[in-house]
């Protein structure tokens, strides 16, 4: 009898607690699963390069239906480049506090201990996975499986073909990293992110997912089968033609997923985000500028000036559709507020309702006060900033935009204004009609940058000799560049012996030292050099030779690889595409907590080799 009894209490208070946790919810209707998230987001890709957006040339049936049963915020923002933009997203800050201001040189790694979008979902009982472009770091403690994604299915660098990428990778039957370990994959690359995400969600379909799809298209080399461009020949230049082939090609690969997720009975709890990373590319891309003006001569930017870097609107300002049936947000409704994408992880978490700490900083604003109408904590003239550094170390004053809901202040080679209500092309400077409000925005700006620019100086360090990565590939795109040297900067794990392999070129390529990438010529190397601290190796480079191996002794601490071959009878170098860094030595297994960096950030910036403390 007291067994049926607590039988009875205990399924009433897991009915009144259901019930009161529904009653918390803010947004209605919503099944006791939490909703699955799957973020598409496209790269290079303009707000006006979409037929819902008014373009006449390109089309997107698919992303043209998601965009009319949708919540689409039509003043929304990203950085004016790649990885700045996924930092900022999956972070929630701006990218200069995530420590990611440029695509390459070692600025491009996401600062270690900055908090993800991933590690939350992940830390909530969510399945995460990602697939295509990462652009946040190739190595251990950077790379997307470090950063809170349990499956990870990505290329190399900030594109196929680029050096961190395998080498031979065409777009065709690559090889790409699965959870860092490369694997051949069959098929063009946007239909392997999007199979792969299709079968990632068939077997997850049961527990709640996180599932982030950031295709490499229609990011240059503009590669695609030739049916896709076909239609587009005879409208525009064969260059746009094969980037709207790319983004018809990428509208095909989006209904196929949206048709299984339908399927599999997901389509109602999922909410699915479009979006871009950043403006059209206007040097290889899908918009042809007047460099002295900024203003379109092809393409179509829906009336925006600019593109991609080049600043001005069209650089940062992107499409961001929001549909989650369940959670009432659909129906076609436009909300022409200021926006960005630092806002979309503080959404999520409201979204799906994760537990975070209290202590998380986070610069930006939850969106779902404009999704339910309440508008309460959207009143105030909200400013947002965006810069544009691709620098070792920021510049402040350096090519900035101060954003507001009527305003645009614009650095570049001089202070510009422009009135973006009445003026949305942004040709009046009114900048001598208002100084006023030129100084006030100045003077945000300023506190902004005092706000974030107190880690610049400081660098993200790939780390060698851990039980997470060994042997560890070190890629030119992630290496600071001093006096046309490569330097890397590494945190030694532990003491020990490490093996050291210089290659000119990836090892996959088997190209040997001496040959050039394309073309039978060879370069009259006569030898390699390699500075590790106040250890300095070198040897004499044959013919034949493919990689030139050393073996170092090296305690645990922070420290630079540097190194370089030179052209015979010549001051002449060139970089080692990739270093190959093997810990062979036996020692106690390195505990993470331990590893501290013991050399002053500024280490390149001074005279880095009195500064270390690896000896051999």
């Amino acid at each position: 009898m007291k067994k049926t009894n607590l039988k009875v209490i205990v399924a009433l208070c897991f009915v009144f607690f259901s019930c009161k946790e529904e009653h918390k919810t803010t947004v209605s209707n919503v099944d006791t699963k939490k909703p699955n998230v799957i973020i598409i987001m496209t790269d290079d890709q303009g707000y006006g390069d979409l037929s819902c957006h008014g373009n006449p040339y390109v089309k997107t049936p698919i992303i043209d239906e998601f965009y009319r049963k949708s919540i689409r915020f039509t003043d929304f923002h990203v950085d004016p480049s790649c990885s700045p933009t996924r930092s900022a997203l999956l972070t929630g800050n701006y990218s200069a506090r995530a420590g990611v201001w440029h695509t390459i040189g070692g600025r491009s790694l996401l600062k270690e201990g900055m908090v993800t979008m991933p590690e939350l979902f992940k830390d909530n009982g969510y399945e995460t996975a990602v697939f295509g472009k990462w652009h946040l770091g190739e190595n251990y403690p950077f790379r997307p499986i470090d950063r809170g994604f349990k499956e990870a299915i990505v290329h190399g660098g900030g594109g196929i073909g680029q050096n961190p990428d395998y080498w031979g990778n065409n777009y065709d039957d690559d090889t790409y990293k699965h959870k860092g370990v490369f694997k051949k994959y069959d098929g063009y690359c946007n239909t392997v992110w999007f199979g792969e995400a299709i079968n990632y969600i068939k077997k997850n379909k049961d527990k709640p997912f996180f599932c982030y799809i950031s295709t490499n298209l229609p990011h240059a080399p503009l590669l695609v089968d030739e049916k896709y461009i076909e239609p587009y020949k005879k409208q525009v230049s064969g260059r746009l033609a094969s980037y709207y082939g790319m983004i018809s090609k990428i509208d095909e690969d989006i209904g196929v997923l949206f048709k299984e997720v339908k399927n599999m009975g997901l389509e109602e709890n999922t909410i699915v985000i479009f979006m871009t990373d950043n403006g059209p590319c206007p040097w290889f891309g899908g918009i042809v500028i007047d460099f002295e003006t900024g203003l379109v001569k092809e393409g179509y930017s829906s009336g925006m000036r600019g593109g991609k870097i080049w600043g001005y609107e069209n650089a940062q300002h992107v499409p961001f559709f929001i549909r989650w049936p369940k959670g009432n947000i659909k129906g076609g409704k436009d909300i022409d507020v200021l926006t960005a994408h630092i806002d979309v992880m503080p959404t999520l978490i409201d979204l799906c309702k994760l537990n975070i700490d209290d202590t998380l900083k986070i610069d930006g604003r939850n969106l779902t006060p404009l999704l339910d109408g309440s508008n309460k904590e959207w009143l105030d003239d909200r400013t947002l900033f965006i810069h544009n550094q691709r620098v070792e170390y920021p510049v402040k004053d350096k090519e900035y935009q101060v954003l507001t809901e009527q305003w645009r202040l614009v650095k570049r080679e001089t202070d510009e204004l422009y009135n973006i209500k009445t003026d949305p092309e942004q040709k009046t400077n009114v900048v001598k009609q208002h100084p006023n409000i030129v100084k006030d925005l100045y003077h945000r700006y300023e506190n902004w940058w005092e706000d974030v620019s107190v880690d610049f100086d400081k660098y993200a360090k790939i780390y060698i000799g851990t039980p997470y990565e060994n042997p560890v590939s070190l890629y030119a795109h992630d290496a600071h560049t001093r006096n046309g040297k490569k330097i890397w900067v590494v945190n030694v794990a532990r003491d020990g012996k490490y093996e050291v392999n210089l290659n000119r070129w990836p090892q996959e390529s088997e190209k040997r030292i001496v040959e050039n990438r394309r073309g039978d010529q060879e370069v009259d190397i006569e030898n390699v050099h390699l500075n590790v601290g106040n250890i300095y190796k070198t040897a004499t480079v044959t013919n034949d030779m493919k990689t030139v191996k050393f073996e170092l002794n090296l305690k645990a601490g922070t420290t630079c690889f540097e190194t370089y071959f030179k052209l015979k009878g010549s001051s002449k170098t060139f970089s080692t595409e990739c270093i190959y860094v093997n810990y062979i030595g036996k020692g106690e297994e390195p505990k993470i907590k331990d590893y501290v960096a013991s050399v002053p950030d500024r280490l390149l910036k001074d005279n880095y080799k009195q500064k270390v403390i690896l000896f051999d």
